[in-house]
């Protein structure tokens, strides 16, 4: 059955894959990216029929508004929203400017937010609809270095959770996917941000980005397969809200919950000590 998607950041990578694979099946898309003409380009000689692309700059709510309206009018309506615009940035904590810090809060969480107020009244009038929040293994664990990525990532995790929670009674379901290290762009420069100035003394953080910029083509994660499965998260009803893909997505996660568990052990005692005591004096 035919179902109408909006999805954002479509022009490279996973959300580029994802308009490949849902024209093939017969989807209608509505695919966003700040340049439609670089996503034609890149969508070949994909059957373009049920496409709708939208230019759009996810930081202007108005302009967000308008794109859900025109995709409702479009398609009568919208049965999933995939929210899956972002880019990656590596440095240190200290190295990492203002200005980065809004850039990457304006794309990761409050364009995020635009869409949810856009999208969300018809979906609760229909009483259905699915949102896949695209995360990262760096929304549940951090690295050095990941500071203000896994930032954005942990703040995208935590509104998933909320939201899942206050639109299940209309019908709406959420679900976060947390990829591992996939063979896309994002490790290249149009996908990767740096800081614009670094601090002496983080020659581990440097070494790193050495690495990763080393890395493209070479990442564990199949896109076509990782793709596959978001459409298979947003098909199935009983799809958990967290959902790792990749061996090393789900490998870092169990360890994250297994250090997790070892913090709050080892801080229990002094946990205990401080709850309201009857033989307190009041």
């Amino acid at each position: 059955m035919s179902t109408t998607w909006f999805v954002t950041g479509t022009s490279r990578g996973l959300g580029l894959e994802l308009t490949r694979q849902l024209l093939a099946q017969g989807h209608n898309v509505a695919a966003t990216s700040r340049s439609a003409e670089r996503l034609v380009a890149a969508l070949g000689d994909a059957d373009r029929t049920r496409l709708l692309p939208i230019e759009l700059d996810l930081t202007d709510e108005r302009a967000v508004a308008a794109a859900i309206a025109a995709t409702t009018d479009r398609f009568g309506g919208i049965d999933v929203v995939v929210n899956n615009a972002g880019y990656g940035f590596l440095g240190a904590v200290e190295e990492t400017s203002d200005a980065e810090v809004r850039n990457m809060f304006e794309v990761q969480v409050f364009g995020v937010w635009n869409v949810l107020r856009a999208v969300l009244p018809g979906m609760r009038s229909a009483r259905r609809g699915h949102i896949v929040n695209v995360s990262s293994i760096l929304g549940l664990t951090a690295f050095p270095g990941w500071g203000l990525y896994c930032a954005g990532k942990f703040a995208l995790e935590g509104l998933s959770e909320s939201l899942a929670a206050e639109v299940a009674e209309f019908g709406v379901k959420v679900s976060l996917v947390e990829p591992g290290y996939t063979r896309t762009d994002f490790l290249r420069p149009v996908s990767l941000g740096l800081p614009a100035a670094t601090a002496d003394g983080y020659r581990a953080i440097r070494e790193m980005t050495t690495a990763h910029q080393a890395m493209p083509g070479t990442q564990l994660g199949d896109p076509a397969k990782v793709v596959a499965a978001v459409i298979a998260v947003a098909s199935n009803g009983a799809a958990p809200l967290h959902q790792v893909l990749g061996s090393d997505s789900y490998g870092l996660a169990t360890a994250r919950v297994e250090s997790l568990r070892g913090d709050l052990e080892a801080g229990r005692e002094l946990a205990l000590t401080t709850d309201v005591s009857p033989a307190d004096p009041q």
